[in-house]
C-alpha cells in the first residue's frame, strides 16, 4: 500500500583519496525497523564488532518496533501503560518531547491514531472524512503522555509512533557500543547516519550537496518520500496541528546534529516548516544542529490541505 516513508538519497562512498584504504573497510548489512542498515567499519576486528552491532540492533527492535507484538512500544500502545520501561524508550521519548516543544508541536509521536485512521481510509479506497479526522485528532496530544522511571502511561485511546526518531536513536546506540569497544573509525547507516570521530566520510545529500561527515550525524526526510496509497501526493508525514498530511513544500530536508536521533526528529519536523527561517529557529534550540540542505519543491500543496 505504501511507498517508503523516507526519501533517503543520502549516499556514503569512499572518496578517491581513500581508495588505497578501501580493503580495510568491512561492510555489514542488515535491517532496523524495516530500513536497511549498512555498517562500514575500519578496524582489524571489524567482523566481530559488526556482529555485536547487529545483535544490539535486534535488541533495540524489541524496544521500538510497532510490529513485534511483545516490543516495549507495542505493549505500551496496547495496554496504555508500561511498567519498568526500558531506559532506551524513556530516553528517546524525553528527546521527542524536547523536539515537540521546539517545533511548536509539529513533531509529535502521539500522531499514530491519525496515521492509522488515514491508512485504513486509504486501504478502503476512500479519503479520510473530516468527521473521522476530528475523532482521530482528539486522541493526539503530547500532554497525554506521562513519563517516569517506574511507568509510562498514555491517555485512553492514545498510541505512539517513533518512526521519526527511533532509527536515529538506534544508530546512536550502535555508535556508542562500537566506541566503547575501541572502534573510532566507522559509519553507521540505519537510514540516518552517524560517523565516529577519527575518520571523515564523504556523503551526499538528497539535494545534491556534499559534505564530510565526522564525529556527528546526518538525517534526511522528505514529505513525498512515502505516500499513502502510493499516490505520490499524500505525504506519510502528518501534521498533528492540522490533522492533514504535510503539504509538499519541501522535496527534502537534510539536518546534521551531534546525535542521529536529534537529526532524525528535526528533519522530520522540518518538513512541516513553511520556510527555512522556521527550520533555523527550531535548530537553534539544539547546539550543534545545522541545516545541510533544504530543497524547495516546485509542487503546489494538495488541494484542500491547509499549509503547516
Amino acid at each position: 500500500m505504501l511507498t517508503r516513508r523516507r526519501f533517503i538519497a543520502i549516499s556514503a562512498a569512499l572518496a578517491p583519496s581513500l581508495t588505497l584504504a578501501a580493503p580495510r573497510i568491512h561492510v555489514a548489512t542488515g535491517t532496523a525497523l524495516g530500513a536497511r542498515v549498512t555498517l562500514r567499519l575500519d578496524h582489524p576486528d571489524a567482523a566481530r564488532l559488526a556482529a555485536m552491532a547487529m545483535a544490539e540492533i535486534n535488541r533495540l527492535e524489541r524496544v521500538f518496533s510497532l510490529y513485534l507484538p511483545d516490543s516495549a512500544l507495542a505493549t505500551l500502545n496496547r495496554d496504555g501503560r508500561l511498567q519498568a520501561p526500558p531506559f532506551e524508550l524513556l530516553e528517546c521519548l524525553a528527546l521527542a518531547g524536547t523536539v515537540h516543544r521546539a517545533s511548536g508541536g509539529g513533531f509529535d509521536p502521539t500522531v499514530q491514531p491519525l496515521w492509522r485512521a488515514e491508512a485504513r481510509a486509504r486501504e478502503s479506497g476512500q479519503p479520510l472524512t473530516e468527521a473521522e479526522r476530528t475523532i482521530a485528532r482528539g486522541l493526539i496530544g503530547w500532554s497525554g503522555v506521562a513519563l517516569s522511571t517506574d511507568e509510562i502511561t498514555l491517555r485512553p485511546g492514545m498510541s505512539l509512533t517513533l518512526n521519526g526518531i527511533a532509527q536515529g536513536y538506534i544508530a546512536d546506540q550502535v555508535a556508542h557500543l562500537l566506541a566503547r569497544n575501541g572502534l573510532t573509525r566507522a559509519l553507521i547507516d540505519t537510514g540516518e547516519m552517524v560517523a565516529l570521530p577519527d575518520r571523515s566520510w564523504p556523503v551526499s545529500t538528497a539535494a545534491g550537496g556534499n559534505l564530510d561527515l565526522r564525529g556527528r550525524a546526518l538525517a534526511t526526510s522528505a514529505p513525498l518520500g512515502m505516500t499513502f496509497g502510493g499516490d505520490g501526493r499524500s505525504s506519510h508525514i502528518l501534521d498533528p496541528r492540522t490533522g492533514h498530511p504535510a503539504p509538499p513544500l519541501w522535496r527534502s530536508v537534510s539536518i546534521s546534529a551531534p546525535s542521529a536521533a536529534l537529526a532524525d526528529a528535526l528533519s522530520t519536523a522540518a518538513c512541516l516548516s513553511p520556510d527555512r527561517t522556521r527550520m533555523e529557529e527550531m535548530c537553534a534550540s539544539f547546539p550543534g544542529a545545522a541545516i545541510e540542505a533544504a530543497e524547495f519543491a516546485q509542487i503546489p500543496p494538495t488541494r484542500g490541505v491547509p499549509p503547516a
